[in-house]
C-alpha cells in the first residue's frame, strides 16, 4: 500500500488514511497503515497515538519515539489536540447548530446509541456543526467534536436526522461499494513534543465524484462577493 506523509519532523508523523483501510493489523488480514508507514519508513517503532474508524479517511498522527508516543497520547487523553472533520450527510442540513447526547457504547452490536434520558452526572458529548454547502439531497459539514465518544460523529449526526453517506449502520439509505462512508479527518492541531509549538496538519477529502462536487461548490461560494 502506497502510504502518503503530509508532514513530519523527528517526532511525529502525520499521514493520510484513505478510507476502507484498517489503522492496525485486524482479523480480516487486510493491508493496514501502521504497518504500511512502518516499512515504508522503516522505523519499526512508529506508534499508534489514535485511531480512526475503518470506513473513515483523513490525517491521522503517529508517533517515532517513546517520548513521542507518551507526549501525545497524553495530548488526546486529555483532550487537548483539536480535530475537524468534513461529512456529507443525507438532507438538506438547515443551519448552524451544536448537538449534545448522552452517548452509550453497544459493545455487543460494535456501535453506539444515544440515551434516552440525561441524569446530571452523565458526560454530554457535544458536537459543533457548521454548514459548508446545502443541496438538494446532501450537505457538506464541517464538525469540530468535544471529547472523543465511541463513532461520536456518526450517531450524533444520525440522532439529528442527517446520517452520513453510505453509514448504512447508523440509517443511511445505501452503502457505497467499497464500504467507505463520507466522513473525513480535515484537520488536526496538537503540540510538538520537542519545543510544545501548536502545529497543524490538514488533508484533502477524497477524489470520489461527490466530494470533488462539493469542494467545486465550495470553492465558488468562498468566491462569491
Amino acid at each position: 500500500m502506497e502510504v502518503q506523509i503530509l508532514w513530519s519532523d523527528q517526532d511525529v508523523l502525520a499521514v493520510y488514511k484513505p478510507a476502507g483501510v484498517p489503522v492496525q493489523p485486524d482479523p480480516t488480514g487486510d493491508p493496514d497503515l501502521l504497518s504500511s508507514l512502518r516499512t515504508a519508513c522503516n522505523e519499526p517503532s512508529i506508534g499508534l497515538v489514535h485511531r480512526l474508524d475503518r470506513p473513515v479517511s483523513g490525517v491521522m498522527l503517529f508517533s517515532r519515539n517513546e517520548k513521542a508516543t507518551a507526549t501525545l497520547s497524553a495530548q488526546f487523553r486529555e483532550r487537548l489536540v483539536k480535530k475537524t472533520y468534513w461529512a456529507i450527510v443525507e438532507g438538506r442540513f438547515p443551519e448552524d447548530r451544536t448537538l449534545e447526547h448522552v452517548l452509550v457504547h453497544d459493545a455487543k452490536a460494535h456501535k453506539a446509541r444515544v440515551k434516552g434520558s440525561t441524569p446530571p452526572d452523565d458526560d454530554v458529548a457535544t458536537l459543533h456543526v457548521h454548514v459548508l454547502v446545502q443541496g438538494d439531497r446532501y450537505s457538506l459539514l464541517e464538525l469540530t467534536p468535544v471529547g472523543g465518544a465511541f463513532h461520536q460523529i456518526r450517531v450524533q449526526l444520525a440522532a439529528a436526522g442527517f446520517p452520513i453517506k453510505g453509514d448504512v449502520k447508523y440509517g443511511a439509505r445505501r452503502g457505497e461499494k467499497d464500504r467507505s462512508i463520507a466522513l473525513h479527518a480535515r484537520s488536526i492541531t496538537f503540540s510538538l513534543p520537542v519545543n510544545n509549538i501548536d502545529q497543524s496538519c490538514q488533508a484533502d477529502p477524497p477524489g470520489s465524484t461527490i466530494w470533488q462536487v462539493f469542494m467545486a461548490q465550495l470553492a465558488n461560494d468562498q468566491l462569491a462577493p
